[in-house]
């Protein structure tokens, strides 16, 4: 009855008169490009959840492609995100579908909530740091290890990404205003009174992905963008330092990864375990991305000169993987089909900021739980 309830208005939201009285389940397998091709035929929009991408997420994006439908995934993974671009940029374009990567926790909060700050910018925004912070209830927090396998297997393969992007050879996104400096491995945050170490994830890959988009194909300034989390007290800083250098030295090699990928809890300090987080476990956890953006007034010339206005903004949100990121990849998907009319006039595979920037995405996101606002603006 519940599920039916749901359905109703999934199916009133989506304007189709007709009552859901029942879920029809197609079964496929992407070992079985038959059946992907059945299934993508009798839709307009696919989500895609078969992590690691880069062992399984092909074989969907080529049936979506082929077939005539869009695709939306929540890979952290750039170099699926980047090789998807590649392969089926320009046949996305001929069949008029998207393919939109990386719109899960990765990365809808980093990329849309650069965006928000822009907006949020009296004049022209010109770099942002974002500060992650996770909270956990008393019962922790851990995350399935299905994640662990893609952290495993995308840092063994950094050269290979280096490749690939020589390969689509990138534009250079120019630097507009006063250069982003990089910070150190950890450094000692003021604002929040905590460690922080930059963000290992693909956030930044992505953000300048849509930041090179939003310049090449529209003309607008593109923003600088480093990442962080922060992560406690001295004694988080040394456990992390000693997982992490014995995880880069197992990481490189195969017997190493079989180590990683078999004792994830092990290795993880208990962050990462095969069952993933009760549901108590969920409930108690949240996430804080805050954002601290710098540019210049309106008028104001960007390559002369320092910055003169600052902006922090933050995106708030459930647990990251398993609560926020759904309500991230749905929310996209309704955006995809709702807000048609503001997408890329042209289909291809695009980051979430390219393809959502004119979108009412983070309208969507506000009234669900993942809330966009900004926290003070100062002129300098």
């Amino acid at each position: 009855g519940k599920l039916r309830a749901v359905l109703e208005r999934a199916a009133e939201r989506l304007g189709k008169a007709a009552l859901v009285t029942e879920v029809a389940v197609l079964l496929c397998d992407v070992g079985d490009p038959g059946s992907l091709a059945a299934v993508a035929k009798q839709t307009r929009l696919v989500l895609n959840c078969v992590g690691p991408y880069r062992f399984f997420g092909e074989p969907v994006v080529q049936a979506c492609v082929e077939n005539g439908a869009s695709c939306i995934d929540i890979s952290g993974e750039p170099q699926f995100l980047e090789g998807m671009y590649l392969k089926y940029n320009e046949k996305a374009a001929e069949k008029g579908v998207y393919v939109i990567g990386s719109c899960g926790f990765d990365s809808i909060p980093a990329d849309m909530g650069v965006l928000y700050t822009r907006d949020k910018l009296k004049g022209t925004l010109t770099a942002v740091e974002s500060f992650l912070t996770v909270k956990s209830g008393p019962e922790g927090a851990c995350i399935h290890d299905g994640t662990w396998k893609s952290a495993v297997y995308g840092l063994a393969d950094q050269d290979n990404l280096k490749m690939l992007r020589k390969k689509i050879g990138y534009a250079p996104v120019p630097v507009v205003g006063a250069k982003l400096k990089r910070r150190g491995l950890v450094f000692y945050n003021r604002e929040f009174k905590e460690y922080s170490i930059p963000f290992m994830g693909s956030d930044v890959s992505v953000v300048k992905r849509s930041q090179r988009y939003l310049h090449t194909e529209l003309q607008e300034t593109p923003v600088q963008y480093g990442a962080y989390v922060n992560i406690g007290g001295l004694g988080s800083v040394i456990k992390l330092m000693f997982a992490g250098i014995l995880f880069l030295l197992l990481v490189k090699f195969s017997f190493g990864r079989k180590l990683l990928t078999k004792y994830p809890e092990f290795f993880s300090a208990g962050r990462f375990t095969k069952k993933g987080p009760t549901q108590k476990q969920m409930d108690g956890t949240s996430f804080t991305m805050t954002f601290f953006g710098e540019g210049y007034s309106e008028g104001q010339d960007c390559q002369n000169g320092k910055p003169n206005v600052k902006i922090c903004t933050e995106v708030k949100g459930p647990e990251p993987g398993y609560v926020a990121t759904p309500i991230a990849m749905v929310q996209a998907a309704v955006s995809l089909l709702e807000d048609a009319a503001c997408l890329p006039k042209k289909g291809g595979v695009y980051s979430p900021g390219a393809a959502f920037s004119k979108t009412k995405l983070i309208d969507r996101l506000n009234k669900r739980g993942v809330e966009f606002s900004v926290i003070h603006k100062s002129e300098v």
